[in-house]
């Protein structure tokens, strides 16, 4: 437990592991953080295998949650052999009142006295810009900055404004996929959704990718396409999806999530069709915003951030902060990947 004096008000920094203690919070009705610092991911991560998700939370002397941060330690094995894997993934900016530094910087330290013999390193993955004073109080907590790219699309024009800022390769080859009657709708059974989950477990193995356990895709559809947070769209050839994009729809945002596609019929081009028919499809739903997700590090040629770029949008970095914890077994886990990799191959 961390304490610090905001105003007249004591702060107290706790640690959340179950979700009772936080419903009906203002702070989580509003929708304004990210999907990935809700509760709603919180209950899904809660379910995932090798997955150990919790709250660090700021609460005011009438318990109220003042301010939160949403991380979940991540392994890739159970036992002696999880703790050369363990990390700790916040995606998303912590909740907090704009500019209160002193709460980020309450959240951070209640978070590393929490955090720090438990994994090897943790990493901020941000989807929003950081102020330099904001920058500054993760530096203060020992988190180094590193640049990283993102894409964002702005979905709020008209759908033929939106078509012209597609690369006219892009453009080609939708029309192809339209003319070859590629449909474009939402799964319709869970049976469906597992063989859309196929099409991205062959697609990362193909690429050579990790993957989480399936169990987070099950939990996902069990839990977050009830609430219209999920949505699986698939493209079809046939009565035969042919490929599939995950997102996740919350606020007024779409996150690209996972896709996959069959290779057999890349020529119908599936990774062309589908991003564009989510984009237009959140348009004509009320969404402002299609977040396309990870471009790699500037000044670092990257393929998927030139895929992802001919479908227009703004290259933004938002950048990551990262923190080892122990520079021993982070050390000695970089060799054992290498290992691993090297017999595996």
């Amino acid at each position: 437990m961390y304490e610090s004096k905001e105003g007249k008000l004591t702060m107290v920094g706790k640690i959340i592991e179950a979700d009772t203690q936080l419903y009906n919070q203002d702070l989580f009705v509003n929708k304004k953080h990210s999907i990935f610092q809700s509760i709603e991911m919180f209950r899904v991560w809660k379910e995932t295998k090798n997955f150990k998700p919790f709250f660090t939370i700021l609460e005011n002397p009438q318990g109220q949650i003042a301010a939160s941060l949403l991380a979940v330690i991540q392994r890739e094995h159970n036992g002696f052999l999880g703790k050369f894997s363990s990390r700790a993934i916040i995606i998303g900016k912590p909740v907090y009142e704009e500019n209160n530094l002193e709460a980020l910087d309450n959240l951070l330290k209640s978070y590393n006295k929490y955090v720090g013999k438990q994994v090897i390193y943790s990493q901020f993955r941000n989807l929003k810009k950081y102020t330099q004073p904001e920058k500054g109080i993760f530096e203060s907590n020992g988190f180094c900055y590193e640049p990283h790219l993102d894409i964002i699309h702005s979905i709020q024009e008209p759908i033929n404004q939106q078509f012209k800022a597609l690369h006219k390769g892009r453009r080609k080859n939708i029309r192809r996929a339209e003319r070859a009657n590629v449909q474009f709708r939402e799964v319709n059974s869970e049976s469906e959704f597992m063989k859309a989950h196929c099409l991205v477990v062959s697609t990362y193995d193909r690429v050579k990718l990790p993957l989480p356990n399936e169990s987070l895709f099950i939990e996902s559809y069990g839990q977050l396409s009830a609430q219209n947070i999920l949505k699986v769209f698939v493209a079809v050839l046939n009565e035969e999806i042919i490929g599939c994009r995950m997102v996740l729809c919350y606020g007024d945002c779409i996150y690209d999530w996972y896709a996959g596609s069959s290779v057999k019929h890349i020529d119908k081009y599936p990774n062309d069709f589908l991003p564009w028919k989510v984009m237009e499809w959140g348009s004509q739903n009320g969404y402002k915003y299609f977040d396309f997700g990870g471009a790699g590090k500037p000044h670092i040629a990257y393929g998927v951030r030139e895929y992802k770029l001919k479908f227009g949008g703004t290259l933004v970095e938002f950048g990551r902060f990262e923190k080892v914890h122990n520079k021993l077994l982070m050390k000695v886990g970089k060799i054992g990947l290498k290992m691993y990799k090297f017999v595996k191959q």
